[in-house]
């Protein structure tokens, strides 16, 4: 099967005629093709959303409310064939696409197209000067949206509905490695009569499709969800340029673990937040730290549901851990389990690819790994794994916990188990994360800002914030 392009309402070829393998994890084999897009597809799709710009930004918000709902209604019509199709290109379990990442997916757009129609402008009367000044939001004109391969359609639509929303045409590149609901979201947004160049959606390559876009003079603004140093990238050719940009990048998230905690629920929830997605979620909680009195009995219990956990077949019912993404990124994850024996950590699960028999004889499989008996600041409690690898920790004090949580260069998200609600909010305000989950993990309120500090990114999506982000406010000030 050969993926195209969608530009300017259509479904195209890339100019150059070349095309890229498409892999399944779970088998190992090439099951597709998309394009390998350059510079020249990047400036027909921006020539597109340019001339699509001018209505699309005049249509009213209701009617492009209406047109987001309708893509959600398909997403909604479509549940099980996106499931496939994203377990398939991705290798997560299906049922994990087809309950978090499709619904989700419908979600987004759904949010949006309800909310630019609650998204006020300001007005300040000056008193004694009779004055008065209000703010007018605009749309930017072209934004750039380039997603992650993770959660493939779930961050392309978190992207890309804000920016429709708020008036802009988009320009989006969704990652190489995972491009089929991309590809299947284009057919669904043709059903659903988004106009001609409103979304264009060019496939390929980082270092071709992705810097074209980020270069290209006509794109003033530029959303990324990806790694910290792709971001450096990004950040590095858009500043002198001066546009917007908005990075949500890399993750080492602590998961705290207080001896007074929900035992069961923690237990239960960490080993969901260590593993799901096979560990390929920007929010899971690799680093897991758990007060002294409690240690012993929390690794038993851990160590013991980890290693019943499946891992196979991602299209098999009973599979809670998938394949993961890549070859690459296979040797990538078990290159730091190597570099976590040699820091002098011990394995207490897993550490080793998995054979899967039948069809995925040869998938990228890895089992769900613990090791303990590191250092909070050695090389794999610091850097980005983003694999089924969690290491466990103990602590002593409050103040121990928070400077090893604290102590990488990432501040994504973090969680907090204990039944004392005062120390639950001291210790949740002095993590240096975005995001902080207290006796839970991953419970999202789209209302909410999400981002990271420090290389977690720079700016924040969601709610508001996203439409805030995708518009630029002009102040009008009147005097009377």
């Amino acid at each position: 099967m050969k993926l195209q392009n969608y530009i300017n309402g259509q479904l195209v070829e890339p100019v150059a005629g070349q095309y890229i393998d498409n892999y399944n994890p779970a088998t190992g084999e090439v099951y597709s093709c998309i394009p390998d897009s350059d510079e020249q597809d990047v400036e027909l799709a921006v020539k597109a959303a340019q001339a699509a710009f001018t209505a699309w930004a005049n249509t009213t918000a209701e009617k492009r409310g209406r047109i987001l709902m309708r893509i959600a209604d398909l997403i909604d019509q479509n549940l099980d064939r996106l499931a496939e199709a994203e377990s398939i290109d991705n290798g997560k379990p299906l049922k994990l696409a087809k309950t978090v990442d499709i619904p989700r997916a419908s979600s987004n757009m759904r949010f949006y197209g309800t909310a630019i129609q609650h998204f006020a402008s300001e007005a300040h009367y000056m008193e004694g000067t009779e004055a008065i000044n209000y703010t007018v939001r605009h749309p930017h004109g072209v934004a750039g949206c380039i997603s992650p391969w993770n959660l493939p359609l779930y961050l392309f639509t978190w992207k890309i509905a804000p920016a429709l929303a708020a008036g802009n045409c988009v320009v989006a590149k969704p990652s190489e490695v995972t491009p089929m609901t991309a590809y299947l979201l284009s057919e669904i947004c043709m059903e659903a009569g988004l106009p001609a160049g409103v979304l264009n959606i060019v496939h390929g390559y980082g270092h071709k499709v992705g810097a074209a876009i980020v270069s290209h003079p006509k794109v003033p603004v530029i959303s990324f969800t990806g790694g910290t140093t792709t971001g450096k990238s990004i950040a590095a050719t858009a500043a002198p340029m001066f546009k917007k940009l908005s990075l949500e990048l890399g993750g080492k998230n602590p998961n705290i673990i207080f001896a007074d905690c929900d035992f069961d629920n923690a237990l239960y929830t960490s080993v969901h937040s260590s593993f799901a997605n096979q560990g390929q979620i920007c929010l899971c909680g690799s680093r897991i730290f758990i007060e002294r009195p409690l240690y012993d009995k929390f690794k038993e219990a851990f160590v013991e549901k980890v290693k019943a956990l499946t891992v196979g077949d991602p299209l098999e019912d009973g599979t809670k851990v998938g394949a993961v993404v890549s070859e690459q990124h296979m040797q990538k994850v078990l290159s730091y389990i190597e570099l976590a024996k040699e820091e002098g950590g011990t394995i207490l699960a897993g550490g080793h690819q998995v054979q899967v028999e039948g069809r995925c004889a040869k998938g990228w499989f890895i089992a769900p790994t613990i090791i303990e008996g590191l250092s909070a600041e050695c090389r794999t409690n610091t850097e980005e794994i983003f694999g089924p690898v969690v290491t466990l920790i103990p602590f002593d004090a409050e103040e121990e916990v928070i400077e090893y949580a604290n102590c990488t260069a990432y501040g994504l998200s973090a969680t907090i188990w204990t039944q004392n609600l005062t120390r639950a909010h001291r210790v949740a305000h002095q993590l240096h994360s975005g995001i902080v989950w207290i006796n839970t993990w991953l419970l999202r309120d789209l209302r909410t800002p999400f981002g990271g500090m420090k290389s977690s990114g720079v700016g924040r999506e969601g709610g508001f914030e996203a439409l805030r982000f995708f518009t630029e406010p002009q102040n009008v000030c009147v005097k009377l």
